[in-house]
């Protein structure tokens, strides 16, 4: 039962981190109401402590300069075990660059809310922990929170790991698709495609692929909880082996 409940947190969480910190944060792929992307904020904070500027951030890095240097997370410069096994310290690592963030992540303003709660990761995966532990018991909670853990920081590695190292490649670029992968992660294995096209809140690009995370945010479509800002898939060119802005400002509405 605890293990269950771990992959279930784990698998939702993977989902906000998705439709939030990646189609709708990173890239502005989609439009949030304020009081989904609020609700979204809170449960990010409490099953995995992130802080979405920071996340956004690195990622919108990782697209200026994909599998070259300056790629905070590429398993061709740092290795695919290192990817696999350490990305979050990669993530970590990077985070702490002020440039990144200025660069990055200027148009995420901190407001009262991460100033009081949500800076404080520790204070949200502690909190989330609790739930557990009055729902479960201390015992079965701390199963669960192991399994979610390792299961959301492994799935979360391998799109950046075996993402750029095995699969299919449609596109120009390392990235690659892995649709086993995306199934475990709601369609984030489809890693090729999303490189090619990376406003699309879409990422299954051809018949046969699954993107069951874009099932979803079509059905929070129909709820008006959210608006996809561009229906119409813009393929970019890769021809240099990914590096698409690394001379340039980064614009938070190109990436």
């Amino acid at each position: 039962m605890a293990v269950i409940v771990g992959l279930l947190t784990s698998q939702l969480a993977l989902l906000l981190t998705t439709l939030y910190l990646h189609r709708a944060l990173a890239h502005r792929a989609l439009v949030l109401k304020p009081g989904t992307a609020f609700v979204f904020r809170a449960l990010i904070w409490l099953s995995t402590g992130i802080k979405p500027r920071e996340w956004a951030a690195v990622h919108r890095r990782h697209h200026a300069y994909t599998d070259v240097p300056g790629d905070p997370h590429s398993p061709v410069l740092e290795g695919y075990w290192k990817v696999q096994l350490w990305n979050v310290g990669l993530y970590k690592k990077a985070a702490r660059d002020p440039e990144t963030l200025r660069k990055y992540s200027r148009d995420i303003k901190v407001d009262a809310w991460d100033k009081a709660l949500f800076d404080r990761g520790w204070l949200g995966l502690l909190i989330g922990l609790v739930v557990l532990w009055a729902t479960l018991g201390w015992q079965m909670a701390l199963v669960a929170a192991g399994t979610h853990v390792v299961s959301y920081l492994l799935l979360n590695a391998a799109v950046n790991a075996i993402g750029h190292k095995w699969g299919r490649r449609p596109y120009p670029g390392l990235a690659t698709n892995n649709q086993w992968l995306a199934a475990l992660t709601w369609g984030e294995g489809l890693h090729s495609n999303h490189h090619a096209a990376p406003t699309s809140a879409r990422f299954a690009l051809a018949s046969g692929q699954l993107d069951h995370g874009w099932w979803v945010l079509q059905l929070a479509r129909k709820l008006h909880l959210l608006s996809v800002r561009h229906d119409e898939v813009h393929l970019t060119a890769l021809a240099q082996g990914g590096q698409v802005y690394a001379d340039q400002e980064q614009d938070p509405e190109l990436v």
